[in-house]
């Protein structure tokens, strides 16, 4: 299993349900998403939207936006719904911060989202390289707004308060599934943790910085239970999240962890009411919905 992302063999569990008709990726191509391919790799630069094999990649990479994945495209974990591979990561490169803001000064970005692989060789899971990052940003791009999508440290609040303290306009870190499927999707990480980091963050915005916002996300059709979503709809609330991305499940491979269902756009919307009564600020909820999806729009939309 070292070096991949893949679940063990599964047996003869049943063959996934056929995708519905109205579940299509956009396209992909032409002249701006050509020259943003290009781009990122004359920068030598990786980004989720690739490395996760993102279905909203085109229309991101068309309208001059990504989301740029920070230290390497190897990650410490084997999350079995992820895309991404783990295996043996490599040293920080110092000045990917650089290469970074100066992509987003070429784009002419006002909002830049940033997230990572887990990096849990690392003293601090890379809490130094987001906040560098943000840093050089900032430097190179006044006015530019940052969300950073982070992982969870392993609990350690020093390092997320390293984040928190270079300011971030949206600090997100997602749930991604209900607590009873984190031993099949999210072997290494830990429902409560999480919630105990959303929870850190907020009450650091409201002390120290109120005009940051938090952030989740989760994804439909891995075998969650709709009682199941709305308790942790609840829970994200508890804990001060203030913004929440639903959005369904499409398995990378046949050895990935399967698709159970797929989930109606009806019920998609019936999820964000819910979450909206609860007293979610912005809940983006769709098939195709992804955590840095509208990521800007957000932003601007819920400044105080």
């Amino acid at each position: 299993m070292s070096g991949s992302n893949l679940v063990p063999d599964l047996g003869k569990a049943p063959l996934p349900p056929r995708k519905p008709s109205w579940l299509r990726m956009k396209p992909q191509g032409g002249a701006a998403y050509n020259a943003m391919k290009t781009l990122l790799r004359q920068a030598d630069l990786n980004t989720v939207c690739e490395s996760a094999n993102c279905p909203n990649r085109g229309e991101c990479f068309a309208s001059g936006t990504a989301t740029f994945l920070l230290m390497g495209d190897v990650c410490t974990r084997h999350c079995t719904f992820c895309n991404i591979p783990g295996g043996r990561t490599a040293p920080l490169d110092p000045d990917e911060p650089r290469r970074v803001a100066g992509t987003v000064r070429h784009l002419g970005l006002k909002f830049a989202v940033l997230t990572s692989v887990n990096r849990d060789d690392l003293p601090d899971g890379g809490a130094a390289h987001f906040a560098a990052t943000i840093a050089e940003i900032r430097a190179q791009n006044p006015g530019c707004g940052v969300e950073v999508l982070i992982p969870d440290f392993m609990g350690d609040a020093e390092a997320l308060q390293v984040v928190l303290e270079a300011a971030p306009e949206v600090l997100n870190h997602n749930l991604e599934t209900v607590p009873r499927l984190y031993p099949a999707l999210r072997t290494s990480a830990d429902y409560a943790r999480s919630l105990q980091l959303l929870r850190r963050a907020r009450d650091w915005a409201d002390t120290q910085r109120g005009g940051m916002k938090t952030k989740t996300g989760i994804m439909l059709g891995v075998g969650e239970a709709p009682g199941e979503v709305v308790s942790l709809l609840e829970d994200a609330v508890a804990h001060g999240v203030q913004i929440l991305t639903i959005g369904q499940y499409l398995q990378p491979s046949h050895r990935h962890h399967p698709v159970r269902r797929y989930v109606e756009p009806e019920e998609f919307a019936e999820y964000a009411r819910i979450g909206r009564e609860l007293g979610l600020e912005w809940v983006e909820s769709g098939p195709m919905v992804r955590s840095s999806y509208h990521a800007r729009e957000q932003s601007e939309n819920l400044t105080p």
